[in-house]
């Protein structure tokens, strides 16, 4: 679903939930269960947007038009029950970082080449969603150990059986520690680069990167940049960071 064009998401996603929600009414006729669980699917189903916007319209999709129906008179405390599932999926402290932008496939594959690594080293995805990045991650570096700190506890669970062969934790990623680590990857927001870059001077050790999909470090200068089919920009940054302050103008006396 995740592949599919806009609009069929949303589509499919409200048939499954007005499916469930028909089924569940006509065994539990009169319950606020049918409504509990269609609500709570489209809410999961959400998940396949590629943008705030669309997830929004997916897991607001069946409430919405359930209402607009007047197929069912809907308790007061509903709507707090939908803000609750969402919450559940999309914790209010990660609104400050990226919600939920997945890694492309194959969008790491030459990443190897800019920061190679020893095959056993430590990796980390800072913010790993649903895995897309554990998984590009290990197409790029296959021997690594791969790690993922995801911060709403339903993705952490989801993505840990996606890929069952990395290690997956519920976290904060700016409480983590990034000292054991031989590359950390971000594919965050623009706002949260400056931090990035501060906790990855203040942990990493020298010779290990930084990488950031989409989003430049503007105080540094990077060691590679590549560009995805997209367009789109992979920075690549090693430590200790070369800042932009540090490179002298062309002409400057020594």
């Amino acid at each position: 679903m995740l592949r599919l064009p806009w609009p069929l998401p949303a589509l499919l996603a409200w048939g499954a939930t007005w499916g469930s929600y028909g089924l569940l009414q006509r065994a539990l006729p009169g319950s606020a269960l049918p409504w509990v669980v269609a609500s709570a699917l489209g809410v999961l189903l959400s998940l396949a947007g590629n943008s705030w916007w669309r997830r929004a319209i997916i897991a607001s999709g069946f409430p919405v038009s359930l209402l607009v129906s007047g197929a069912a008179l809907l308790p007061s405390w509903s709507w707090l029950a939908l803000l609750g599932m969402l919450a559940l999926i999309y914790p209010i402290n990660v609104w400050r970082d990226a919600p939920l932008f997945p890694t492309p496939r194959h969008a790491l594959r030459a990443l190897a080449a800019a920061a190679p690594l020893p095959p056993d080293a430590a990796l980390l995805d800072a913010g790993c969603g649903l895995g897309a990045g554990l998984l590009a991650l290990r197409e790029a570096y296959p021997l690594a150990r791969i790690h993922g700190v995801e911060w709403s506890w339903p993705l952490a669970a989801a993505c840990a059986l996606r890929c069952p062969w990395a290690h997956v934790r519920r976290g904060d990623i700016w409480r983590a520690d990034w000292s054991s680590f031989a590359l950390v990857y971000l594919f965050q927001r623009p706002e949260s680069m400056a931090r990035a870059v501060a906790k990855a001077d203040a942990e990493m050790r020298a010779g290990s990167w930084l990488v950031s999909l989409e989003f430049e470090a503007q105080e540094l200068i990077a060691a590679a940049v590549h560009r995805l089919p997209d367009r789109r920009p992979l920075w690549t940054y090693q430590l200790p960071f070369v800042r932009r302050s540090a490179q002298r103008p062309e002409g400057t006396n020594h």
